[in-house]
């Protein structure tokens, strides 16, 4: 569902793919070739959201904002993960925010970062560009690998190929991303 909420609708281009079962609501903005998946709400009511292009949004996560005081800015070609909680934060560019991770008020996670599954990162904290973080609370584990951060493109660029099979007439004819073997 695309919410209004007081005179503030959330915009984004026809190349966005929001799930039928997303809710959008109030001052939020995507960039082009993002996709919102089932079942995510992304809830712009006291404050504004900002998403870059390329990002996707996967099932059941949840983002908001700190009243007044903290909008939520996720960057291009980002990858949150299933149930995951962003709150009142800065994501910068090619960031893999990891299933059930969450991601609390006025944290910044500088580009080039993956936050590891189930991974908290408290309110304030800065994440340094490079690195695999993990655990509650989230500590630098190590360094991150070349092939580690290229695959973080790669998940943005998955993303985009499965939002625009989502959003052909044919999807239901055919599936694109697998054979099944009987």
């Amino acid at each position: 569902m695309i919410y209004e909420f007081l005179d503030r609708k959330p915009d984004y281009p026809e190349s966005v793919f929001v799930a039928p079962s997303a809710d959008m609501i109030g001052d939020v903005t995507l960039g082009e070739e993002s996709s919102v998946w089932f079942n995510t709400t992304i809830r712009g009511d006291v404050n504004w959201i900002e998403i870059g292009a390329r990002t996707n949004i996967q099932d059941n996560t949840c983002i908001h904002v700190m009243n007044q005081t903290g909008p939520t800015t996720i960057g291009d070609e980002v990858t949150i993960g299933h149930n995951a909680m962003v709150h009142g934060c800065t994501i910068h560019d090619r960031v893999l925010v990891g299933i059930h991770a969450t991601v609390l008020d006025k944290a910044i996670i500088e580009s080039d970062v993956i936050v590891a599954a189930g991974s908290l990162v408290p309110p304030g904290q800065r994440l340094e560009s490079g690195y695999l973080y993990m655990g509650s609370p989230a500590r630098q584990k190590r360094k991150l690998t070349e092939e580690e951060i290229v695959s973080i493109k790669e998940h943005s660029d998955n993303y985009v190929t499965y939002a625009r099979a989502y959003m052909q007439k044919d999807t239901y004819d055919k599936n694109p991303f697998y054979e099944k073997n009987n």
